[in-house]
């Protein structure tokens, strides 16, 4: 059992932080560094050697022998490679040396990764630049310790190769905005920084490392391609926050200490609606840090499932028919005077700031939702949104009945009521005091206010956070940028600041307040309704993808220096082919299952049972109809097992979408016939097995 001294001790004991800082650097050094780290200032290079030397002797006193610049490529995964600190001294030993330049940069083979056209095989080169926003950390293996360094890569003209780059540029985007529209409200705080917050919620699945190894598909896609539904799966709601099984609580409680030895803070833990999946979730950080450590939780969780016989599961539709996993993006500003942004305040003026930012993130999804369904698009959350517990493809806004009323009362003047009941304050700006949490909350919705930030809850399990963010900071940077400019312009002319801001806000709620719905977005009436409103409705990922390069968002990624056109383009390219290699890898393993070991196990219980019914008939029993129907149905269904082999054979690598129709029909004979074989015949472990037995 851990002491709470035992847990202070532990927390963050693998992370060089600012803490650790202060014991390894010079107070010039480490002033120096927390400016660049809070203020978001340029790095003074001449500290760079010092502090190299402090990471490295902490890092060796940590077990550490080589460092890693750790960056994360558009594979969707984080990249590293290791170089030892071992260098040769002239006379036969050795020396312990991390510089100040091989701190700053390094440089990874650029064309061996993903560019979308951006390197060739013949410009290989490709650089690494760390990040002093995100601290450096321990990986630790069973004997081996690596220095961790957070680093941005970019190739040899300076062209985003990665998820944070872009995610770095959205942020100052962002927070120069916010800053701006600060400004209106008396909030002028020169050197001071507005932040995006994240708090992502990660769900996922745990099975037996055994029945993982015996399913081709889960091992080489990481979803079941095939599968039986069982008789009793999710229906009960009786796994969604039940009583954790010691083996599962076990791991958690691992994966807890690990994770908060990383300085990842963790906060809960519970079983999520499907058996076997479950959820962990930080407290909310600054967005990039945020971002790093989603990464670092979701190879600690397979790591940590490992040690315990389990194999985590991290697609977002790892079985059919049951619930899919996501990772729920709590998403908020933190403005330069160190306050929530979308939190409501305690008079009409921080109400007027908070309601601008509110009717932003209208303005912002309604303009952009295309952009924003684009952010979640892959081959894996294609199957999960609009299924039980994800929202549907049509992005659609919760603001709850209280906030919603506000928007509506503004939308025909000034605000003077509120639901929640209590004292109005009408101020300057005539809106009502906004309690907090005066509203239930909608899980049906995409993208949901839920008190103080909002939730935007179409995120797959297994992306990355960054690309889902990089939109929604510059979405709203740009949301923010034309409220800043017609404020200025109606100044300007002489209008007074609170009437030309309330009139401002009615007009945008008038033209955005489509975007808003506090209903059930799994209804088909919500999809008629959406349709009349003209919201867009993309449900596969390659017609979300091809939004990424229309002429509006390429203008708008350029305006605000997040991303070229050439930048985008090759994400376009990278994405879309991620998708159709995605789904070609499937369709291969499917053929590959159905033909050496569904079709051998089908043609074995044929022969079964026709030699039963033989062996009847020659036993003198002359009614073997029933036997006869069922070698009927199972011959039939071989039948169709070998028609759907070879339809899937040969579908085109080029038609995706074709393929996962043929590959649904393959999978429709194949989990009949589990129906029928018997279990010591059928070769594959069940859903019941994989879902229950743990």
């Amino acid at each position: 059992m851990m002491k709470e001294n035992e847990l202070v001790e532990l927390y963050g004991e693998n992370v060089f932080s600012p803490k650790v800082m202060r014991n390894y650097l010079s107070e010039k050094a480490y002033a120096s560094l927390m400016q660049t780290i809070s203020a978001g200032t340029a790095l003074d290079v001449s500290i760079a050697d010092e502090v190299a030397e402090a990471m490295k002797t902490w890092a060796l006193e940590k077990g550490a022998t080589h460092y890693t610049h750790w960056f994360q490529p558009l594979t969707g995964s984080t990249a590293e490679k290791h170089d030892s600190f071992l260098t040769p001294d002239g006379e036969g030993g050795i020396m312990l040396k991390f510089s100040g330049k091989e701190l700053i940069q390094g440089e990874p083979d650029a064309s061996s990764f993903p560019s979308g056209g951006l390197r060739e095989t013949f410009e290989a080169r490709g650089y690494t630049g760390w990040d002093p926003t995100s601290p450096a950390f321990i990986k630790e293996g069973t004997d081996a310790a690596t220095l961790c360094i957070p680093t941005f890569f970019c190739g040899y003209h300076g062209e985003a190769l990665d998820k944070k780059t872009p995610l770095l540029r959205s942020m100052d985007a962002l927070s120069d905005q916010v800053c701006r529209l600060g400004k209106f409200f008396g909030i002028d705080l020169p050197g001071k920084r507005a932040l995006a917050t994240l708090g992502p919620e990660q769900e996922y699945f745990l099975v037996d490392r055994d029945y993982y190894e015996a399913r081709l598909d889960l091992v080489q896609t990481g979803r079941t391609l095939f599968g039986r539904q069982p008789a009793k799966h999710h229906q009960m709601d009786d796994h969604y926050f039940g009583a954790i099984k010691t083996r599962v609580i076990d791991f958690m409680a691992d994966l807890d200490r690990e994770l908060w030895r990383s300085g990842i803070p963790v906060r809960t833990r519970h079983n999520e609606v499907c058996p076997a999946q479950f959820e962990v979730a930080p407290m909310f950080e600054t967005l990039n840090l945020a971002v790093d450590h989603n990464m670092v939780m979701m190879e600690t969780l397979k790591v940590v499932a490992e040690r315990h016989d389990f194999v985590c599961l991290l697609h977002e539709k790892p079985f059919a028919g049951v619930n899919g996993s996501g990772k729920h993006n709590n998403w908020a500003v933190c403005g330069p005077d160190g306050k929530n942004w979308l939190t409501p305040g305690d008079n009409p003026h921080e109400n007027a700031k908070f309601l601008t930012m509110i009717v932003a993130l209208m303005k912002a999804v309604d303009t952009h939702a295309d952009l924003l369904r684009a952010s979640v698009a892959s081959a894996g959350n294609d199957h999960r949104l609009g299924a039980n517990e994800a929202p549907p493809a049509i992005l659609s806004i919760f603001l709850g009945e209280q906030l919603f009323d506000v928007i509506e009362q503004l939308e025909k003047g000034p605000a003077s009521s509120s639901k929640a009941g209590g004292e109005i304050k009408v101020g300057v700006t005539s809106l009502p005091t906004l309690p907090r949490d005066a509203t239930d909350r909608n899980r049906t919705s995409p993208f949901a206010f839920t008190g103080n930030k909002f939730e935007f809850r179409a995120v797959g399990s297994n992306q990355s956070c960054a690309g889902p963010n990089v939109i929604l900071n510059t979405i709203v940077t740009e949301a923010l940028d034309e409220i800043c400019t017609a404020l200025d312009a109606d100044i300007a002319a002489g209008k007074d600041f609170n009437s030309a801001l309330q009139e401002l806000l009615q007009g945008l709620i008038k033209k955005h307040k489509r975007i808003l719905f506090n209903g059930d977005n799994y209804t088909e009436e919500w999809v008629e309704e959406a349709a009349r409103r003209g919201l867009p409705n993309l449900r596969k990922g390659p017609e979300a993808t091809d939004t990424v390069i229309s002429d509006t968002s390429i203008a708008m990624f350029e305006k605000y220096h997040v991303l070229s056109e050439s930048e985008l383009r090759s994400r376009h390219a990278i994405y879309q082919g991620a998708y159709n290699e995605a789904v070609s890898i499937e369709a291969a393993c499917a053929v590959t299952i159905a033909k050496t070991q569904v079709l051998p196990a089908a043609v074995e219980y044929q022969g079964t049972l026709a030699n039963s019914i033989t062996s009847i008939k020659e036993a003198g029993v002359s009614d073997t109809a029933a036997m006869s129907k069922l070698l009927g149905e199972v011959a039939g269904l071989t039948s169709a097992l070998i028609t759907g082999i070879d339809a899937l054979s040969g579908a085109s690598e080029e038609d995706p979408l074709g393929t996962l129709e043929k590959m649904e029909a393959l999978r429709e004979t194949v989990d009949a016939l589990e129906g029928v074989i018997p279990d010591d015949i059928w070769p594959l472990p069940s859903y019941a097995e994989m879902l229950f037995v743990y």
